[in-house]
């Protein structure tokens, strides 16, 4: 399909730059079969049924974005996948002042050497010394905000905490499964009172979700790999759920990629470990998921082709109208949808 027809109009204003307090006081576009309403995250357990399963993503961000210098040239650099025990594949920036081999500097004793230049741009780079990566990173990387939010604002304290979700235990996401944001400790107790449950899976988000696509037909866009996984357990879950008649709600976008990557051609869930490209445009087959809750995404992404293919492009082209229209926050601090297609 040609990526124009996924592209529409969002004023500046719309973009959120601060989560809402608290973070289950943001609006929630419901948008159940051929129906549409206005309502609030904190209100979720009443769009919901008994035996549905919620399904979250607890990958932890770690802190990826790191700015340093190669000689007299500033470098910055993003990782968004690891590839080894001491090296990530990173997209960088002013990557044209780098050669093959080259030592980078990023204060706080911490250096590495870029290697191994990708067609799409990024660069692997490997770091010295025998700390654990993680800690490197913790003495001189940042928060890595999505880009339409850092070229706004600086990144700061707050955003230690607000970019983390309540769930978050797995190092290793350069980006955060936003919708699961808007969860909260009470949220969930209201939930599990209703007779709503949850699970959890791991999928390290990489920061290829923030690409745009350069392609003018979605049959040549080709995704960056993230790895997942979802054990035994929980796929057993997620089948009995379904056997027993309640739907899987996919929390975000990166739950939903996993779950179908596992899902087998007859709809059960498989366990599953490793990489995964899965691409979801209109066309695709869901198998393992029955409804998404996800954020309000950017025109020509992946994601708002992921949901046109859940919901209808048409569909989601009228409910994101609806949603500038009527004030929702977009992108990762900004409002969410809960999306149910019709079976």
């Amino acid at each position: 399909m040609n990526v124009d027809l996924f592209d529409f109009d969002l004023p500046a204003d719309r973009i959120a730059l601060r989560p809402a307090s608290p973070r289950d006081a943001a609006r929630l576009l419901v948008l159940d079969g051929a129906t549409t309403a206005d309502r609030h995250v904190g209100d979720l357990a009443d769009a919901l049924r008994p035996g549905d399963l919620l399904v979250f993503n607890d990958t932890r961000v770690i802190p990826a974005r790191l700015e340093g210098r190669r000689g007299d040239a500033k470098i910055g650099a993003t990782l968004h996948k690891r590839e080894g025990t001491r090296s990530w594949r990173a997209f960088i920036r002013n990557g044209r002042r780098l050669r093959d081999g080259d030592a980078i500097d990023f204060g706080s004793d911490v250096t590495a050497t870029a290697t191994r230049r990708d067609d799409d741009g990024s660069w692997l780079l490997t770091f010295a010394g025998e700390e654990p990566v993680e800690l490197l990173l913790e003495r001189a990387g940042h928060m890595p905000l999505p880009p339409y939010i850092a070229a706004r604002r600086p990144t700061d304290a707050r955003d230690a905490a607000d970019y983390q979700t309540m769930f978050a235990d797995q190092p290793g996401a350069v980006a955060a499964p936003t919708a699961a944001l808007h969860f909260t400790p009470a949220l969930m107790a209201s939930l599990a009172a209703a007779g709503v449950e949850h699970v959890t899976l791991t999928l390290h988000v990489g920061a290829g979700t923030f690409l745009p696509v350069k392609a003018d037909d979605t049959a040549d866009h080709r995704m960056h790999a993230e790895w997942g996984r979802l054990d035994a357990a929980v796929a057993a879950r997620l089948n009995a759920v379904r056997a027993a008649g309640g739907r899987v709600i996919a929390v975000g976008t990166t739950s939903l990629r996993l779950i179908e990557s596992a899902a087998r051609e007859d709809g059960t869930i498989a366990a599953f470990e490793g990489d995964t490209r899965i691409f979801i445009a209109p066309g695709y087959r869901f198998r393992g998921i029955d409804g998404l809750l996800t954020n309000f995404h950017l025109p020509r992404s992946t994601l708002f082709m992921l949901v046109s293919a859940l919901m209808g492009r048409e569909r989601m082209q009228a409910a994101y109208a609806h949603a500038v229209q009527a004030g929702y926050r977009f992108y990762s601090y900004g409002d969410a949808s809960l999306l149910l297609p019709e079976p």
